[in-house]
């Protein structure tokens, strides 16, 4: 096998199709989270804490002189990346709770057995009226 085809196969097994879907969605969710968290969640927060804009929270350690850029400690930014994290990880966790429920929903629900064939519905009644000579 070339390695060409061999890779073709391997690429589009379902579950390396499944992961790349889940990536690319992934990577949009997490541009979502951030805008909210950016956009939607932090502005009321800073506004509570005395109108704090968080991505601008640093703490200089040397400044800026000439083109010698400065040093800071951006601890603002860490906090919005760490609240980012925390609405992704309770997202992710109300996913896989569903999906938990969902699986145990179907272990529990008995599958009703199969109507018999009507081939074996007349071996049924060939074997009873066997039985009852």
């Amino acid at each position: 096998m070339s390695m060409l085809s061999e890779f073709k196969s391997f690429a589009m097994k379902g579950n390396v199709v499944d992961m790349a879907v889940g990536v690319v969605i992934g990577g949009a969710f997490g541009s979502i989270v951030k805008s909210f968290t950016n956009d939607v969640l932090m502005p009321p927060i800073g506004l509570l804490l005395g109108g704090v804009d968080f991505s601008n929270l640093v703490i200089n350690l040397k400044d800026a002189q000439g083109e010698v850029a400065g040093v800071a400690i951006k601890y603002g930014v860490f906090v919005n990346v760490i609240l980012d994290f925390l609405i992704i990880a309770f997202a992710i966790f109300l996913v896989v709770k569903a999906m938990n429920a969902l699986q145990t929903q179907k272990e529990e629900a008995p599958a009703a057995p199969p109507e018999p064939s009507k081939q074996e519905q007349l071996l049924t009644e060939i074997r009873d009226a066997l039985r009852n000579r």
